[in-house]
């Protein structure tokens, strides 16, 4: 049982934006529960929380108000779209596919087929203090080397939605002038550029890979091409972004520290959308259940009514 391996229980992409918690603009929120000596960081169920952000450090970018396909919330949905998406195109498909010990825990045989191929990897941190960190991490595929070896990679995707609000026109300058491509989409995109690459260090992955995706036509956003790809290093590519893993770790390590000497109970981390700062509220423990929870609950109540009825 994983529960008796460590005391602090996330996924990768939560530790991976509270890791990278001082570069996010938009605001978030991720749920914490202090059960004992132990610590569980999950997302809210109705959240946006998996929602790809674009263009969230840009500088004197027009959004669309309302919903206009490039409001910030439709260009959130196209983004992720394309991204799960482009993360299965650039699979092999056929007999050669990566098989592990455990089946996926989320899908049963009936459903295997028509759910996106990842896989799982659990991984655990010793952060001293009697601080042991357990997190499911993700692996997009597998890569065969040069002399057969297998290398975990992630595949994450970079989508153009307008070049004028970009700043570099992707179709012009991706053969030519790859480097500033990189560097405007590192610029516009910094926050998710270093979660994706924290989320690659984390799950152990070999390699990042990204892909650049455009839209056939700016005013569509239903139809698109992709570009090229690029292939980096997670911790060589950390360092060309200036993302230090130590800060990480650090503000990790206090955000775990701070939530450890809270009384037993559930509690919300909010980054505040107004500034820079992450604040931390006291909720009642039935707060952001799913109805199903709430059924089982309701269940429950009606059998120990029964149970009640049946002794008198």
């Amino acid at each position: 049982m994983l529960l008796s391996k460590g005391n602090v229980f996330a996924t990768d992409a939560i530790i991976a934006t509270l890791m990278t918690a001082t570069r996010s603009v938009y605001s978030w929120d991720v749920v914490v529960q202090r059960v004992g000596s132990k610590l569980f960081f999950d997302k809210r169920d109705d959240s946006e929380f998996d929602l790809l952000t674009v263009s969230e450090t840009a500088h004197d970018v027009a959004f669309d108000e309302g919903n206009g396909i490039n409001s910030p919330t439709n260009l959130g949905l196209e983004a992720t779209f394309i991204n799960q998406n482009f993360s299965q195109q650039c699979l092999k498909k056929g007999q050669d596919k990566k098989v592990f010990p455990n089946s996926n825990p989320f899908v049963t045989d009936e459903d295997e087929a028509q759910v996106a191929s990842v896989a799982y990897r659990y991984r655990k941190w010793n952060l001293g203090d009697g601080i042991e960190l357990i997190v499911r991490c993700e692996h997009d595929a597998v890569m065969l080397g040069p002399n057969g070896e297998e290398a975990y990679i992630n595949i994450k995707t970079l989508n153009e939605w307008d070049p004028r609000a970009i700043g570099v026109d992707w179709r012009q300058k991706l053969d030519s002038q790859r480097g500033a491509v990189l560097a405007t989409a590192l610029r516009n995109n910094s926050c998710k550029l270093a979660k994706w690459t924290a989320s690659s260090i984390l799950a152990g992955s070999e390699y990042l890979k990204l892909g650049y995706v455009s839209r056939v036509n700016f005013m569509d956003s239903s139809k698109h091409s992709i570009l090229g790809t690029q292939q980096f290093r997670p911790k060589e590519f950390a360092t060309q972004i200036a993302l230090n893993m130590d800060n990480a770790w650090g503000i990790l390590r206090c955000i775990i520290d701070t939530c450890m000497k809270l009384n037993d109970g559930k509690y919300l981390i909010l980054k505040d959308p107004l500034k820079g700062v992450v604040r931390i509220y006291d909720i009642p423990d039935n707060t952001f259940e799913s109805s199903d929870e709430e059924e089982e609950e309701e269940e429950e109540e009606e059998d120990e009514g029964k149970d009640g009825e049946e002794k008198d």
